[in-house]
């Protein structure tokens, strides 16, 4: 009796001990985008075509920091007056600015000189500015606010975004008293990017689309990759940004810069041993941000899922991501070992996308171990029984 259970408890060791890694993940076509991901011995093409700007009339940039909007405040005064509508106004979210002893007045979408000349036969029609003054009112720019802008194309999060908005404290004449004149670096469209997620490594850098009034500038921000500013723009009220894809993932697109992220956030799952949850394997908020940029294997090592004993240097990763082009899912799997040993190994080393998730897998002789452990443990509690059963029996 006893050597048929031996027999029974070794053949489940061994059954149990093939089942550790499962069989490998299988993927629809369209779902590989970075020649990284190859899941075959050929890299994978372009992974979509190439999209454009929309048709629209093209034309030269407006000056952007003379199209008001809502946020922007302004200094007006009037000759010959002192409080009653001299002073500082914020236009507000509708678009209208608001003096005393007049109804609202439309101020976005237009300009500096255009609004003055409005307030102007306003004033002068409600009897508070004198007629016979030629120009009886002043008005100045003296902070810029934040603007929505729609941003659609290729980049991570698209969507209408706030670009600009500044904190109280920062603001112009807090400090220094009355003053004119504004500069708000954040209005632009490399901080736009940024705040929609930033561009993705298949957006056509050279060739961004914005849109105003109806009509299309195309910008090239490359030189934004290196830091420089250069083919950047303010932004206006009502603008619209427009990231065309070349349908190819471009590796030297995956760094921090102007307009990328800063860092991604991945979903982290260790639970091979020692680690017997993602706790004690210190995965947490920190670990699973990353600097945009890294690949597969620094986040194995960032949620300890490398090293160890030989017992389970045989550990496999798997990476599960999504093609932003197509939006195929795609699961790719690697032995960590020949990650870190292997010279080619960037070939075959994923960057991490925003929003991937990782999981490690104990290695087959660990699996081994515990399937050995386990038969041990109901082996320990069988046998005496068997024995038992087996003298009352005689």
């Amino acid at each position: 009796m006893v050597p048929r259970f031996a027999l029974l408890a070794g053949s489940v060791v061994l059954l149990l001990a093939g089942c550790v890694a499962g069989p490998r993940p299988d993927n629809r076509a369209g779902g590989a985008w970075m020649p990284e991901q190859r899941i075959a011995t050929v890299a994978p093409p372009c992974a979509a075509g190439r999209s454009g700007l929309p048709l629209l009339p093209r034309t030269a940039m407006l000056r952007a920091e003379t199209m008001l909007g809502p946020g922007d405040r302004l200094r007006l005064r009037l000759i010959g007056d002192t409080d009653r509508v001299t002073g500082t106004y914020v236009i507000g979210d509708d678009g209208m600015l608001a003096l005393p002893g007049l109804d609202p007045v439309v101020a976005t979408g237009t300009t500096l000189e255009r609004l003055q000349e409005r307030l102007t036969v306003r004033l002068r029609g409600a009897g508070i500015a004198a007629p016979q003054l030629r120009a009886p009112v002043d008005l100045r720019l003296i902070e810029t606010g934040g603007v929505s802008i729609l941003v659609s194309g290729a980049v991570f999060d698209p969507g209408t975004v706030r670009a600009g908005d500044r904190p109280t404290e920062s603001r112009v004449g807090q400090k220094e008293g009355a003053a004119s004149g504004d500069t708000n670096p954040g209005r632009s469209v490399a901080s736009a990017l940024r705040a929609a997620g930033g561009i993705r490594p298949d957006a056509d850098l050279g060739s961004i689309g914005l849109i105003r009034a109806g009509t299309l500038t195309v910008l090239d921000l490359r030189a934004s990759m290196a830091g420089a500013a250069t083919g950047d723009v303010s932004l206006a009220s009502g603008d619209r940004i427009v990231v065309p894809s070349t349908g190819c993932f471009d590796a030297m697109l995956v760094r921090p810069s102007l307009v990328t992220a800063p860092g991604i956030r991945v979903y982290m799952s260790n639970l091979s041993r020692p680690a017997s949850n993602n706790a004690s394997a210190a995965i947490g908020k920190d670990t699973t941000s990353l600097p945009y940029g890294t690949r597969l294997l620094q986040g194995l090592v960032a949620m300890n899922c490398v090293g160890g004993s030989a017992m389970n240097a045989g550990r496999r990763a798997v990476l599960i991501s999504r093609n932003p082009m197509t939006g195929v899912s795609v699961v790719i799997e690697r032995r960590i070992e020949l990650l870190v040993r292997g010279a080619d190994r960037d070939a075959a080393d994923p960057y991490l996308m925003p929003g991937d998730a990782i999981a490690c897998y104990d290695s087959r002789w660990t699996n081994l171990q515990e399937a050995i452990s386990l038969v041990s443990n109901v082996a320990n509690t069988v046998t005496p029984a068997i024995l038992l059963n087996t003298a009352v029996n005689k």
